[in-house]
């Protein structure tokens, strides 16, 4: 009798694997963190959308989608980079002090990552970037600084005090000054709060009994 070979049954053909949808809101996040990163590497002149999108794993395409330009996506990203302001609001009697201490617990030196600062410091030569700057900071931090001052000129204060900041961002965390890099956390927090504090209180300069005239040699 001849052996019955069994047959196995045919493999179904399951149907089509159905697409992923996409997370618009992920995409979204994402493309901004992509340029968060490159406008504080590179400024607003020196990245282009190709390498956004290359950074966010995306097209170009989808960043125009989500955007439309790349000053609308700077706009965006400007408005992330400046999103926490908490440390200039509250209690002006600590102020200076909270953000003495905040600068210098920032590293010191080169960063890949997220800078206001680093972002402001690069972007500033171009005019457009200069005028969203200046929107931004006024908005999220001089306005929030001079509503918790008190006496004469609080806008002229809170821009200085800001000007002051940016300046040791610049010499201790882009520029790294290794006297600034090096020393000793405390005592420059200390140092830092003193010249701000002139500022949070509203304490007249010194009288001189002749004004100094600085010569730069020019």
């Amino acid at each position: 009798m001849a052996s019955k070979t069994a047959k196995l049954p045919a493999p179904s053909s399951a149907p089509p694997l159905a697409k992923r949808p996409r997370n618009a809101a992920a995409t979204r996040e994402a493309i901004l963190q992509s340029a968060l990163i490159a406008f504080s590497r590179a400024g607003y002149d020196g990245v282009g959308l190709r390498e956004i999108a290359g950074e966010a794993g995306v097209t170009a395409i989808l960043v125009n989608r989500y955007f439309g330009s790349k000053e609308e996506m700077f706009v965006e990203a400007l408005k992330v980079a400046c999103a926490d302001a908490s440390l200039f609001e509250g209690d002006a009697a600590s102020l200076a002090d909270r953000v003495a201490q905040a600068m210098v617990a920032l590293p010191a030196g080169e960063s890949a990552g997220v800078d206001p600062f680093r972002l402001m410091l690069h972007s500033a030569s171009n005019p457009r970037a200069a005028e969203i700057l200046r929107e931004a900071l006024a908005d999220r931090f001089e306005r929030p600084i001079a509503s918790s001052l008190a006496g004469k000129d609080r806008p002229e204060r809170a821009a200085l005090f800001l000007a002051l900041i940016a300046g040791v961002a610049l010499m201790r965390g882009v520029i790294a000054s290794p006297s600034l890099a090096e020393a000793d956390p405390s005592a420059l927090a200390k140092r830092l709060a003193q010249m701000l504090k002139p500022l949070v209180e509203d304490k007249p300069a010194k009288k001189t009994d002749k004004p100094q005239q600085l010569s730069l040699g020019f």
